[in-house]
């Protein structure tokens, strides 16, 4: 029997990831079984066990492979940008959806909670970071709004709909300003 290459698995990993992203935010985590994941692929509920062990797996996988695409400044053309990237991947990608289903499952679930707070750890560093003309203490707490800004922008959208990024970048503009 021939042996599958290393880049095949991967591959193979990857459109499972993907394909229970997207179920995931249109349906849900507990709306979506393993066998849907199988079923959009065209893949048996087997072959989906060889990757992950469990549905948690699979959204610890896709939390893994989260990525930000923060400003590297603090301007407010940069929040506005940013802001707007927020807005579009939320409409293209339904990710503010998959955002919240995240943040849910991460209330229920130790290990999900953990990557999520180390995730969160490292976003208020980097804005914190974008800070450096704030003192030590009002840096921090500058962070730490932003970041929740940020969340309720995105809890916002993933409940409203579109939603209108200007307030939110108006408000982190005000209070990032010198």
């Amino acid at each position: 029997m021939p042996r599958v290459s290393q880049a095949h698995l991967d591959a193979r990993r990857q459109q499972i990831i993907d394909a229970a992203r997207v179920l995931f935010a249109s349906r849900g985590f507990a709306r979506t079984s393993m066998a849907d994941v199988a079923d959009a692929l065209g893949l048996s509920v087997g072959s989906i066990y060889r990757y992950f062990e469990s549905k948690d797996d699979v959204i610890v996988a896709i939390c893994e492979q989260s990525r930000q695409a923060l400003p590297t400044e603090l301007t407010p053309e940069a929040i506005s940008d940013f802001f707007e990237h927020i807005r579009a991947r939320a409409r293209d990608e339904d990710h503010a959806r998959l955002i919240a289903q995240i943040y849910a499952e991460a209330a229920v679930t130790p290990v999900l909670a953990q990557l999520v707070a180390g995730q969160l750890d490292d976003l208020r560093d980097a804005i914190e970071a974008l800070l450096p003309r704030h003192e030590e203490a009002p840096r921090k707490q500058l962070a730490e709004v932003f970041v929740a800004l940020c969340q309720g922008y995105i809890g916002q959208l993933a409940v409203r709909g579109d939603l209108d990024p200007t307030p939110f970048a108006a408000a982190l503009n005000t209070l990032t300003a010198p």
